[in-house]
């Protein structure tokens, strides 16, 4: 099992950045790959982004590309996620996740070991 705790989320106005942070305990870190997941009030979690162990492959979804950058840094156990021209509809708690399978990484379901979210907010 994995523990991850995630931070950096925060209230920030449209077209800012924020950069959110997970930290990894437990399961070798550098085994897993990483995903970030959204959910807004009254809506399912969606995919955001996600890495492979190595940090060879990123995947991120429509709504993110060429905003969001996905990152890891194995020695430290951390996973990033950096958020840049944010837009109201990016607010949402924002969720990592762990996971040992390199298949279906665009899946909630793929992944076993969740943190507890960071709120962001994007205001107008």
């Amino acid at each position: 099992q994995v523990q991850l705790v995630e931070s950096g989320g925060g209230l920030v106005q449209a077209g800012g950045s924020l950069r959110l942070s997970c930290v990894a305990s437990g399961r070798s870190f550098n085994r897993n790959s990483m995903g970030w997941f959204r959910q807004a009030p009254g809506k399912e979690r969606d995919f955001v982004a996600a890495i492979v162990w190595s940090g060879g492959t990123t995947y991120y979804a429509d709504s993110v590309k060429g905003r969001f950058t996905i990152s890891r840094d194995n020695a430290k156990n951390t996973v990033y996620l950096q958020m840049n021209s944010l837009k109201p509809e990016d607010t949402a708690v924002y969720y990592c996740a762990a996971t040992s399978t390199l298949l279906g990484l665009k899946s909630r379901y793929s992944y076993p070991d969740w943190g507890q979210g960071t709120q962001v907010t994007v205001s107008s």
